[in-house]
């Protein structure tokens, strides 16, 4: 049986839970459970399942069920998730579908990939199983599903649903289409902290796009992936760790958190999760801001009960 540790925040009276035990986890380093306290409904809002189930492009990836993702749960002590449709299944979304069911959708939603002829039909099929956004994985041009002339087409078609474009781009990916992202008129989702050259950090003029698009009110910061963009490495990630620091003290209410398990780039040394939810502490030092970050946010970005 889970042994779950309660602590009484005061305030509104919420509750901070932690898992009392360690385990080993597919796909994950370590098995210590984080020494930041988890508060209730946390939401891990990147995650990718890959499932045998289903016909896949790509090799499949063991230990990457739900089955193996609730393991993760029970060592994190969060208890929402994201699914983002990997590059494994390309538009064929029926696995990510099938993981929110699975997960439950009061407690799951998920993020899609489709092409700009998707049928409306299709896209009320997939708003009905918790899909909440659509993808473009476009930072590696290799084995991309979708492309950069595809976001505004499907951004006009999903606004009337209440989705958002969720892009992962590099840095000077998203000063180069600077123009594309502020006509774009459904919110935006930047993944991975906007990946912006090491070498500038914050001051390259991705930071200042990027926080441009959040004072217009329709953007978000995923905090997640430290270790797909750094030189200094664990355990503390300085590098990425000082451009998440920024992104949470410019704009707080619009922060989210991802652990971006089972963290498929990296195919031998993979990262301790509990390690990385540790370092929301240094990047969001106030607990109250941290709760936001894994609490408030989400529910208001991905439409769960507040």
């Amino acid at each position: 049986m889970t042994l779950i540790h309660l602590i009484h925040m005061g305030g509104e009276g919420a509750l901070n839970y932690s898992p009392t035990f360690s385990t080993d986890v597919p796909n994950s380093t370590g098995t210590a459970v984080p020494q930041t306290l988890t508060p209730l409904h946390a939401c891990d809002s990147h995650i990718h399942i890959v499932d045998a189930r289903f016909a896949s492009n790509m090799p499949t990836m063991a230990g990457a069920t739900v089955a193996d993702y609730r393991q993760l749960q029970r060592r994190l002590g969060t208890s929402r998730a994201i699914v983002v449709q990997p590059k494994n299944y390309g538009t064929d979304n029926s696995c990510t579908l099938d993981a929110i069911a699975q997960l439950g959708i009061e407690s799951a939603r998920g993020i899609g990939v489709v092409y700009p002829d998707v049928t409306d039909a299709e896209l009320q099929r997939l708003d009905r199983g918790g899909i909440r956004g659509l993808r473009f994985s476009l930072w590696n041009a290799s084995n991309n599903v979708t492309t950069i002339d595809m976001v505004l087409p499907l951004a006009r078609r999903i606004d009337s649903l209440g989705w958002h474009v969720q892009l992962h781009m590099s840095g000077d990916q998203l000063v180069e289409n600077a123009k594309l992202l502020e006509s774009i008129p459904c919110s935006i989702v930047i993944d991975h902290m906007g990946r912006m050259p090491l070498t500038f950090g914050i001051n390259h003029p991705s930071f200042k796009i990027i926080t441009g698009l959040i004072d217009r009110g329709r953007t978000w910061v995923k905090l997640s992936g430290a270790y797909l963009n750094t030189e200094a490495g664990p355990p503390d990630y300085a590098d990425a760790t000082a451009i998440a620091k920024a992104f949470a003290v410019y704009a707080p209410e619009r922060m989210v958190w991802g652990s971006d398990w089972p963290h498929v780039t990296e195919k031998e040394h993979k990262p301790d999760d509990a390690l990385l939810f540790d370092l929301l502490t240094a990047w969001i030092p106030y607990e109250s801001a941290r709760v936001r970050a894994l609490v408030d946010n989400p529910a208001a970005l991905y439409g769960f009960t507040r």
